[in-house]
């Protein structure tokens, strides 16, 4: 609604038109003009006035009853040595231009060096959501034929801060997954946990995602993607704890078996070290994501009580919604969304996972064994 231009189309101007010829035959060029009607109107540095320590720029122009008068302003001569013969010469501006009527733009505004023109508008009571409005703008200029092949066409306000915010959050975003992983490389003493930990932090977008889809909600460039990098964080103490406990039990079965650290369970022994850290962990992890989601409840409803009435006139005035659910609701609904489907594979996926991991590394275990037994056989042989 209210679609504007940030310039003026139809402002009153007056073109000064040069004869070139005549004004060559005369000696004065067309640069002379246009300083001579300039310093008139906007005037010229003239010197500087200093007082009480401060300077004060002189400028000189036509009185304001002459600045805007045609007669006074084509009828002033242009003073100027001619350089053939060294003669000082005057010609008035009328004798080599004259002015003509039009109208024009209000002004000239440039970006990156560029005329740029903005058209601009607001939403409509009951839209919400500019990026999808801009959207459907882009659909129907895809299809408008009448933009000139030198005119192009870019859209900013919102859907440009948006993009600026996106690109943030995102480097926010790897950047913190770099530092995860880097910890948990340190914490782990290896590679395969932290990569498991970071496919359980990417699955878990399923859940965001996912949610979005079924309620409609639109996606909050800012918000939504702060939920995101919070749910990261939970996702990571989920199965850093599961994927530690179970480590502990596989090292206490090898300490009873008498095995040195290099050496590797069976894929029995070890599957019932994952389910017994999965059962014992199952509580944690589980209470870990009830506190969280009753937690966020709140914020994600907008559920308000005034604690100072309820204090002191017994009245909490309780209601929900208002303008804090508006900027934190996106947040706390990704959150939420999220942390079900990651409970779920922190506590299904990440153990599966982490079998296959082991079963890999006990292939390869043999097939390296299999390989060094080989090569002693041939060495005997030979």
């Amino acid at each position: 609604e209210e679609l504007k231009i940030d310039v003026n189309k139809g402002k009153p101007a007056m073109q000064v038109i040069v004869d070139r010829e005549k004004a060559g035959e005369l000696g004065v060029a067309v640069g002379q003009v246009g300083n001579q009607l300039r310093r008139s109107i906007f005037g010229e540095k003239a010197g500087v006035y200093k007082e009480d320590g401060e300077d004060y720029d002189i400028n000189v122009r036509f009185n304001e009853d002459l600045r805007y008068n045609k007669s006074a302003l084509f009828n002033q001569n242009i003073i100027f040595r001619d350089p053939s013969n060294g003669q000082i010469k005057e010609i008035p501006i009328s004798a080599v231009a004259k002015e003509k009527n039009t109208s024009g733009f209000s002004a000239i505004k440039h970006r990156d060096g560029k005329r740029v023109v903005t058209i601009y508008s607001g939403l409509k009571p009951g839209f919400t959501d500019a990026g999808a409005i801009v959207a459907e703008i882009q659909r129907e200029m895809e299809s408008f034929d009448g933009t000139p092949s030198t005119v192009k066409i870019d859209y900013t306000g919102q859907l440009e801060e948006q993009a600026k915010q996106q690109a943030f959050l995102v480097g926010a975003f790897f950047s913190g997954l770099g530092l995860i992983m880097l910890i948990l490389i340190f914490q782990f003493g290896g590679i395969s946990k932290p990569l498991i930990i970071m496919i359980a932090i990417f699955l878990s977008f399923i859940g965001v995602f996912g949610g979005l889809m079924i309620t409609g909600w639109s996606f909050v460039i800012m918000m939504t993607m702060m939920g995101i990098i919070s749910l990261a964080g939970i996702v990571v103490n989920n199965g850093v704890v599961l994927l530690d406990y179970t480590q502990i039990l596989i090292d206490r079965k090898k300490i009873r078996l008498d095995m040195d650290d290099s050496d590797l369970l069976t894929i029995e022994d070890a599957t019932d070290s994952m389910i017994v850290g999965g059962k014992a962990r199952l509580r944690p992890v589980i209470l870990t994501a009830i506190t969280t989601v009753l937690g966020l409840i709140p914020l994600a409803i907008g559920l308000n009580i005034d604690f100072f009435s309820l204090f002191s006139e017994f009245n909490p005035k309780i209601y929900m919604g208002g303008d804090n659910v508006i900027f934190w609701g996106p947040l706390a609904w990704t959150v939420i969304f999220g942390l079900l489907v990651a409970t779920f594979l922190t506590l299904i996926i990440v153990p599966v996972l982490f079998n296959i991991v082991y079963r890999i590394k006990i292939k390869f275990r043999n097939w390296g064994s299999n390989s060094a037994d080989n090569n002693k056989q041939l060495e005997s042989a030979a």
